[in-house]
């Protein structure tokens, strides 16, 4: 079964969501299908970083715990990855929304909580410009915080608090692929060009490369939305 581990914590992932998804008041899957086109545009950036992170050595996967299909060299549960995991933790963030929506940074929080990002984000790459994994996802962070804050202030203040609620089920489930809990790890880093600052087993990195993934499609569903009201 251990050859499971990956495809069954996609699975898993989504299995929560899933059945929520039909709630009459959150209705997610409306909410889903809307943020489509943002998750496929999301997931086809990360799978080429992805492929080609793989290719260098910066990452790779332990085939103890894959099905042992691959496409373009990556194994077909990291694909699966880059829609389970934006579906359950995009979830998180309507509920959020539903529920409690004044549960926002105000515009004074949120103008500190960006420049201090954008400060320590552009900061470190600099510091740390031959760690490839920890340039890539800082400078990307820092270009989505920047730019949102320019366009989609609200949209940026809403998802930074709903992101504090992501990371719990973030940590369990990066944390069992990255080595806790299990013998060895489903995902392992060369930590030559990361940090080599862990929160438990899970690479520093990951926190804002997942902000990332799961901030696009949001900010793309937004330009969607905001383009077809100024057509109509």
């Amino acid at each position: 079964m251990d050859n499971y581990l990956y495809l069954i914590l996609n699975l898993s992932s989504i299995a929560l969501p899933f059945a929520f998804s039909f709630e009459y008041r959150v209705q997610y899957f409306r909410q889903f299908i809307a943020l489509l086109p943002g998750i496929l545009c999301a997931a086809t950036l990360f799978i080429i970083h992805d492929i080609f992170f793989t290719r260098w050595g910066i990452w790779g996967f332990n085939s103890n715990y894959l099905i042992g299909k691959d496409l373009l060299g990556l194994p077909i549960e990291e694909w699966l990855f880059f829609i389970c995991i934006p579906y359950c933790s995009l979830f998180i963030h309507y509920c959020k929304e539903f529920f409690s929506p004044q549960l926002k940074l105000s515009p004074v929080a949120t103008k500190f909580v960006v420049y201090a990002l954008l400060f320590f984000l552009l900061t470190t790459s600099i510091l740390n410009s031959a760690n490839y994994y920890t340039i890539s996802a800082f400078i990307l962070a820092a270009i989505l915080i920047g730019l949102a804050y320019y366009r989609a202030p609200e949209l940026l203040s809403s998802f930074l608090v709903s992101y504090v609620f992501i990371l719990l089920p973030f940590f369990i489930i990066n944390g069992i692929l990255t080595g806790s809990f299990i013998v060895g790890e489903v995902v392992w880093y060369n930590d030559n060009h990361n940090l080599g600052i862990r929160m438990g087993t899970i690479p520093f990195e990951d926190m804002f490369y997942g902000f990332s993934l799961l901030f696009i499609p949001l900010y793309i569903d937004r330009e969607i939305k905001l383009r077809n009201n100024n057509l109509a």
